[in-house]
């Protein structure tokens, strides 16, 4: 059993919506929180709570950070749980992500991961708030980064002076970057399952088609589930030694980043996938974590209904 913390900018990509569901449904991960960052933070909460509750689960969701340490602009703001009525009612818990995140590594050094898939300013605050929680992560587990070429990815070019403090922090870290996520897809057979998973599958799977609908496509690629998923079952990937991340910060290629192998480094990137069952897992899980909780929506709460 590994204790886990999710920080996410879940209701932006469906990918986060579809991690939190797989975490949910692996038993081998105890989610104590989830803390949401960039943008509106609180509708984020909110909405990560509201999964909770089609999950029959109670979770302890805290808002993070709203703007950038970048200064770059939210993107994709206003679309956030716009499937999702009544959010509002969602009860979320008061204080800042950063704040309770340098609380809970304080009462628990070195036990606690990490899951960042969105972009990495609450870690950074964190680390400003604490230096010393760079010591007390167990390990963080990333999604950003494209390694190999020339292209800045969403979460790392969001928050490209964010990601650099905190991988530059010395904490363990796994990375699982753009050219690893690409070679995985959800489609249409994959998505009936979802559907079918109870009251979860049926919200996230309007939220994949939503997103499908977005892009004018009939599949996604669901970069925050294999994130998640290098942790839970890190036999399915191949990873590289130690090494060194640098983030590009300010500029056309804010947010590129580099690996470069060193002994004395503390991040490694993910290098290698087996991609069908990759997807395969990530939607076992997802069905897992439905099928725990198979009431429709409004019958699990008559105060939602």
């Amino acid at each position: 059993m590994r204790s886990i913390i999710l920080d996410t900018d879940i209701g932006s990509d469906v990918d986060d919506a579809m991690a939190l569901a797989q975490i949910l449904g692996s038993p081998e991960l105890d989610l104590l929180e989830v803390h949401t960052v960039y943008g509106d933070t609180r509708l984020r909460a909110q909405l990560a709570r509201r999964y909770g509750v089609l999950a029959g689960r109670e979770l302890d969701v805290v808002p993070g950070v709203v703007q950038p340490v970048s200064g770059r602009a939210v993107w994709w703001a206003g679309h956030e749980g716009t499937l999702h009525d009544d959010l509002e009612r969602e009860t979320i818990s008061a204080g800042s992500a950063p704040e309770r995140l340098v609380a809970r590594l304080r009462a628990q050094p070195g036990e606690l991961d990490v899951a960042a898939i969105g972009p990495l300013t609450n870690l950074a605050a964190a680390l400003a708030l604490e230096p010393e929680a760079a010591r007390w992560i167990r390990h963080l587990w990333v999604m950003g980064g494209s390694f190999g070429d020339e292209v800045p990815e969403h979460n790392f070019k969001s928050d490209d002076v964010a990601a650099q403090t905190v991988l530059s922090a010395g904490i363990p870290t796994t990375i699982t970057g753009l050219e690893i996520t690409r070679q995985v897809t959800i489609e249409s057979a994959r998505l009936e399952r979802i559907r079918a998973a109870g009251a979860l599958g049926a919200a996230l799977g309007a939220d994949i088609e939503q997103w499908w609908a977005f892009w004018s496509e009939t599949w996604n690629v669901p970069h925050d589930p294999i994130a998640v998923l290098t942790l839970s079952r890190p036999e399915l990937f191949t990873f590289s030694e130690p090494g060194r991340i640098t983030i590009a910060v300010g500029g056309e290629q804010a947010g590129h980043s580099t690996f470069t192998a060193d002994p004395e480094g503390t991040v490694r990137i993910v290098t290698g996938v087996d991609a069908e069952q990759v997807a395969e897992e990530i939607t076992a899980r997802i069905v897992a974590a439905g099928a725990a909780c198979p009431a429709a929506d409004g019958e699990i709460d008559g105060d939602r209904a």
